[in-house]
């Protein structure tokens, strides 16, 4: 299961490579995602320093998914990740209202970047197993995100913990990637 199953639905043309960029402020549970799409262990995660890099071949099809680490200090060094991604994946941790707008403004500096123009845009609303969590529909309002006019874009409610809505967020990436030509 997990990213192996996206990858036999991505896979349209041998050696296919598609580039997901997993963004989101520190303690989001980006890397959580992506340790739990993997399929790996995710009971000893500590903060990314730096980056994760996670790459799967399966059929002819390699997926490279980039997990960068939220802390301010790494935020400014998150442009030299944007060239050639197909999907940029937005971790918010639903229950972290006092740091709602912190990511709010990170998100549309993210919207604003040239080189992911037109990319299409998947946000997990995290942590939804907290009761403290706001509901995707509550996310979308409070980032304005019906106001997007120029990618496709999603929020898919998520728990990091117990992969819960992780699928259903894949299976949106492999309905609306946009392979870009290399």
């Amino acid at each position: 299961m997990g990213l192996l199953s996206v990858l036999r639905k991505l896979k349209q043309s041998p050696e296919q490579e598609v580039r997901l960029l997993l963004l989101g402020l520190d303690n989001a549970g980006k890397t959580t995602v992506l340790k739990q799409l993997a399929a790996e262990d995710i009971r000893h995660i500590t903060p990314t320093q730096g980056f994760n890099l996670k790459s799967v071949q399966s059929s002819g099809f390699k997926l490279n998914v980039w997990d960068i680490g939220g802390q301010r200090k790494i935020r400014p060094y998150w442009k030299n990740y944007f060239e050639n991604t197909d999907v940029l994946i937005y971790v918010i941790d639903s229950s972290d209202k006092k740091r709602f707008e912190e990511t709010s403004l990170e998100l549309a500096e993210l919207l604003e970047e040239t080189q992911l123009a037109a990319v299409p845009l998947l946000i997990f609303a995290n942590k939804q197993d907290l009761t403290t969590a706001m509901t995707a529909s509550e996310l979308a309002e409070g980032l304005n995100l019906h106001m997007i006019r120029d990618r496709m874009w999603q929020v898919q409610a998520c728990s990091a913990l117990t992969a819960e809505g992780l699928q259903d967020g894949m299976t949106w990436v492999c309905r609306n990637v946009t392979i870009r030509k290399k």
